[in-house]
């Protein structure tokens, strides 16, 4: 999977469970016939938007990014949609070509940053479970702090 792939498909995935979150308020908030939505939905998204930013700056590592790109990625995930948005334009500035320059055979690592990324593109399986530990992680965190806004029902 290239890291157009990966990003797109996070991107995507983002933009899809903002519409299910905005649908599940749409039915708390203006016809008031159910919480479920953003319940369920809610939660999704909040997973999707964690594994969306861990994307980011794992392939802004890859692609080299500069700090405003990567802040503009990351800032992309709050507005809904925004991350296609942001997949579209940076596709389309060359900031997604390429493949995986520091995967084995190909470029040596010569950050903390770039060794972790090699060390994870050598071990695919490893990485996968890496990044579930992580979002899991940050998604309990993420719980224990609250809501982004004041609980309302």
């Amino acid at each position: 999977m290239s890291p157009l792939t990966l990003f797109r498909r996070l991107a995507f995935a983002e933009a899809v469970t903002w519409a299910l979150l905005l649908i599940g308020m749409f039915l708390k908030y203006v016809t008031q016939t159910t919480e479920l939505g953003v319940r369920i939905f809610g939660m999704t998204h909040g997973v999707v938007f964690i594994a969306y930013c861990l994307t980011a700056v794992f392939v802004s590592v890859n692609q080299q990014w500069s700090f405003r790109t990567v802040a503009v990625a990351l800032v992309s995930a709050v507005p809904p949609f925004m991350t296609v948005w942001f997949d579209r334009r940076a596709e389309r500035r060359g900031q997604l070509a390429g493949h995986w320059r520091l995967a084995p055979g190909r470029e040596s690592a010569s950050s903390p940053a770039e060794r972790i990324q090699a060390w994870m593109l050598a071990r695919p399986l490893a990485a996968l479970g890496a990044a579930a530990v992580a979002v899991a992680a940050l998604t309990m965190i993420a719980l224990l702090v609250g809501p982004p806004v004041g609980a309302q029902s």
